[in-house]
């Protein structure tokens, strides 16, 4: 018990000691909070014995709370006019997933009898999220070691890749793509003038994202007699945005800063869930398929994306929500420093949720000799 009382206090104390440091020193600035969150994360979690369930508690509930708290401030008219991009970027994202999980079935089938399901079931992890993966290898009938196997290979290329993204992934794509631009013509360093708030003002954000998540969580729950992840996220995303419109609500200080904290809390909260040890185990012909799935799969769309001339915030937000879904669209968007994406990497991420189980089931069954 007072081990997991002495965790939640660094979850929620850590946050404030990074973003202290980043504004001190360079080096902590360039490094960004959210990546030292998720780096000291992991280092918890390797090095002590840490509650696994809390953990994946907190960092779910993190999520939930700060997604309504990041679209509160959302202007959705002057989004609808950046949308286009971003929509075309996770169609390119999904189309890149199908063909290389295609021809990376063909091509290694002789290295394992369920190549077939193991390509749709790619095609549904890397278009929606774990969930889709779940439900195409029931559907498919895969067995449980693969299943495990499959698991594993993308929790180790899907924790780099996040590395990635969080640190030298916008440099990197900023060789070869064009820099994002906003629509009245200014560039991604033109951040909105943070207004000054308190803690009366936090706490009136965090009660109405605690009210949206139960009103969302209570009508799913009477519905589907469960609280299934994708509905739940669509809801307090709808919720959240329909929020937008009230001006009040709008113009409430500090509700993006305090779904920016919360995201820092999710960062070290999920960090301890990486244990190095195991996911070392868990190479084999299956992590060699998935590998070479989601690395050529990420390469494609990146060079489609520069034959289609898209942006690199939106390249970057719309292949976090393919590979990750809507759970970590906020906390890349904040490690890149851009908010005006969030709902487009949002929108695309939940419309793999609804279309990766589609696109998974086609391609397996597609391929199934």
């Amino acid at each position: 018990m007072a081990g997991t009382v002495l965790l939640g206090l660094v979850f929620l104390g850590f946050p404030a000691l990074a973003r202290w440091a980043a504004g001190r020193w360079k080096a902590a600035e360039w490094v960004s909070p959210i990546v030292m969150a998720y780096l000291v994360g992991i280092a918890i979690g390797n090095l002590f014995d840490v509650d696994t369930d809390f953990s994946t508690t907190v960092s779910e509930a993190m999520v939930l709370l700060a997604i309504p708290l990041l679209l509160f401030s959302t202007d959705v008219r002057k989004w609808l006019r950046i949308a286009r991009p971003a929509m075309i970027s996770f169609g390119l994202a999904a189309l890149s997933v199908m063909s290389v999980s295609a021809v990376a079935a063909w091509a290694l089938a002789d290295r394992h009898v369920e190549t077939w399901k193991m390509a749709g079931m790619t095609v549904g992890v890397y278009t929606g999220g774990t969930p889709n993966m779940s439900a195409i290898g029931v559907a498919v009938d895969v067995t449980d070691e693969t299943f495990v196997l499959m698991n594993g290979a993308d929790v180790v290329l899907s924790a780099v890749y996040l590395v990635f993204l969080m640190t030298i992934g916008r440099r990197v794509l900023g060789r070869f793509l064009p820099a994002f631009k906003d629509v009245d013509g200014g560039d991604e360093s033109d951040e909105p003038v943070i207004a000054s708030f308190g803690w009366r003002q936090v706490a009136a954000a965090l009660g109405l994202a605690v009210l949206v998540g139960g009103v969302v969580a209570g009508i799913v729950l009477a519905i589907t007699g469960e609280l299934p992840v994708a509905p739940v996220i669509l809801g307090i995303t709808t919720l959240g945005l329909a929020a937008s419109f009230v001006p009040r609500v709008r113009s409430l200080p500090g509700t993006y800063e305090t779904g920016e904290y919360l995201l820092l809390v999710f960062a070290v909260a999920i960090g301890t869930l990486a244990n190095i040890s195991e996911l070392a185990e868990s190479f084999s012909d299956v992590f060699v398929f998935v590998a070479v799935v989601f690395v050529a799969a990420i390469l494609l769309h990146y060079l489609l994306a520069r034959l289609f001339n898209l942006d690199t915030d939106t390249v970057l937000i719309t292949s976090t929500a393919a590979v990750f879904g809507p759970a970590f669209v906020g906390p890349v968007a904040a490690a890149i420093g851009n908010r005006r994406i969030i709902v487009s990497g949002l929108a695309a991420g939940v419309l793999g949720y609804a279309i990766g189980n589609y696109a998974g089931l086609a391609v397996a069954y597609l391929l199934q000799p």
